[in-house]
Formats: C-alpha cells, sequence, structure tokens
C-alpha cells in the first residue's frame, strides 16, 4: 500500500474571530472568475450555489482585508489586484506544501 498525504490550507485573521477563511472552494472560484468572467459561471462549474459563492469570497475578504473581486453589473466580475495577488500566494503556499508532504511521507512512514 502506498500512503499519500494532504493537508487543508486555510488564511484567516490571526487577531479576529471571523466565520469563513481563504481557502480551496475561494482559490477555485476566483479561477473561475479568471476565467469566465462571471462568479454565477465559477460557481455553476463547482456546482455550488451562486450565494456560497458570494458569501465564501465575502468571507474571505473580511479575512484579508481587502475586496478579492469587482462587481460589473450584467458584465460580470472581474478580480482585483489584490485578489489576483492573494489567489497566486495562496497556490504557491499550496504547491509548497504539497511538495513537503511529497517527501516527508516517504522519510516519516516509510514506503508503504
Amino acid at each position: 500500500m502506498h500512503l499519500q498525504g494532504s493537508a487543508r490550507l486555510l488564511i484567516t485573521a490571526a487577531e479576529e474571530q471571523l466565520p469563513g477563511a481563504f481557502g480551496q472552494g475561494c482559490a477555485l472560484l476566483l479561477e473561475g472568475v479568471e476565467r469566465d468572467r462571471s462568479l454565477n459561471q465559477a460557481a455553476k462549474a463547482i456546482g455550488m450555489a451562486y450565494s456560497k459563492a458570494w458569501r465564501l469570497v465575502r468571507e474571505a475578504e473580511a479575512h484579508l482585508g481587502f475586496e478579492l473581486l469587482v462587481r460589473e453589473g450584467a458584465r460580470g466580475s472581474h478580480l482585483t489586484e489584490e485578489g489576483k495577488q492573494a489567489l497566486l500566494a495562496y497556490r504557491t503556499l499550496q504547491h509548497e506544501v504539497e511538495e513537503l508532504l511529497e517527501q516527508r511521507m516517504p522519510e516519516l512512514f516509510g514506503n508503504r
């Protein structure tokens, strides 16, 4: 049997007790907005209700302290510059965590 590790990366405001976090769901939504210029389309693509998508984005914004998306009415939405930077930072950290797991799992658990 081969063991595989995984980790859930969540970014939260350290000094406040706020609901939610900036995590995988929000990152997927932001990537969808980049691709489709629509939060509604991004939510549909991952099987999420539009209302839940907005809640996840707003909760993440509260933790980060800046807006991730700008609504353009009927023209859809786009990421703010801070939103693009946050998404890149999240994906960079996620990649580094995955690399660390890949390296350390055999060291700590052997080749199982």
